[in-house]
């Protein structure tokens, strides 16, 4: 009896096989990202039309309808003969329902329906061409919340130059997007990064094999990113401490490189850099730390790959 029971809780006890690559792309190419949000976010108001929507609403249904964006919305606004529709938004990340007036094919809103940025393109598995960015979630500035998203591009980009970051204050790189050059669609928006199909040219890009979290060590280490000229560049940190357990911020760093430490250390736009170590891909950059740019926080690279495929499969 006891075999059987044993045999019956192995049976009900979920497991996980991963089919990523043991080697994979590790990229730390700059890119402009263009994410589409599902539904249409509410910037702010030009007049009283509507003065019950707030800015970092979510338009998400129109008349039941909830296949929309910007120009469906203005559309159906132009074409409607009525002077009330009835919507649902998004508040709080609560679903609510509410009527937008319309005055003389005007709603009184400032409207958006993407978001647009650049980033650090970390990695991509060469056997499926499913890619990961950024190491963290694309956030709308008006609402502070993740923008709820499965579509967009990453684009083509370029840095121009260097903001300095200095306590107190990330610098950022200034960079140019090409909107006619998409290297890969969006699928995800989520904790760990964007995730999507690359569908750009890898052919011989160096790979290197993904770290387990007991590959990880203590003490040097580099990251992969563009300062300027359009190339990638190794520049060297320390791991200081290593979180084995959490989902994100992983990995806590010192930037040692000279010529990071000359533009203040990590800036906004370096998320999703890769981290190597031992020739191992061992994570991700995703934050700086505020009051000293000099330490930045990574996520484990693994965990950005189990996202990719969790939504990859969904």
């Amino acid at each position: 009896m006891k075999k059987i029971i044993i045999v019956l809780l192995l049976l009900i006890i979920p497991t996980y096989t991963y089919a990523y690559s043991d080697y994979i792309v590790a990229s730390g190419e700059n890119i402009g990202i263009k994410l589409k949000s599902k539904g249409i976010i509410v910037m702010g108001r030009y007049d009283d039309t509507n003065p019950s929507l707030e800015k970092g609403d979510v338009i998400v249904s129109i008349n039941n309808n909830d296949n929309i964006n910007i120009n469906s919305f203005t559309n159906y606004i132009s074409n409607n003969s009525n002077n009330t529709i009835e919507i649902g938004y998004i508040r709080n990340g609560k679903l609510k329902n509410g009527t937008l007036k319309i005055n003389s094919g005007k709603t009184g809103l400032y409207l958006k329906d993407t978001i647009a940025g650049i980033g650090t393109l970390t990695f991509i598995d060469p056997k499926t061409k499913i890619y990961g960015a950024l190491g963290h979630e694309i956030i709308d500035s008006i609402s502070g919340l993740i923008v709820d998203s499965d579509s967009g591009d990453i684009l083509e980009s370029k840095v121009l130059d260097i903001k300095r970051s200095d306590f107190g204050n990330p610098g950022e790189k200034n960079a140019t997007i090409d909107s006619d050059n998409a290297l890969g669609d969006i699928d995800a928006n989520t904790n760990k990064g964007l995730f999507g199909d690359f569908t750009s040219n890898i052919d011989d890009k160096k790979l290197y094999k993904v770290a387990s979290i007991n590959d990880i060590k203590l003490g040097k280490a580099y990251m992969l990113t563009e300062l300027q000229d359009n190339k990638v560049g190794k520049y060297t940190i320390e791991i200081t401490k290593i979180n084995k357990h959490g989902n994100i911020k992983n990995i806590i760093f010192k930037v040692t490189d000279e010529k990071l430490l000359e533009v203040g250390g990590i800036v906004q736009g370096m998320s999703g850099s890769p981290i190597i170590q031992d020739d191992y891909i061992v994570g991700a950059v995703t934050h700086v730390v505020l009051d000293n740019p000099k330490k930045g926080y990574g996520i484990l690279i693994t965990n950005m790959l189990e996202e990719a495929e969790k939504k990859d499969e969904q």
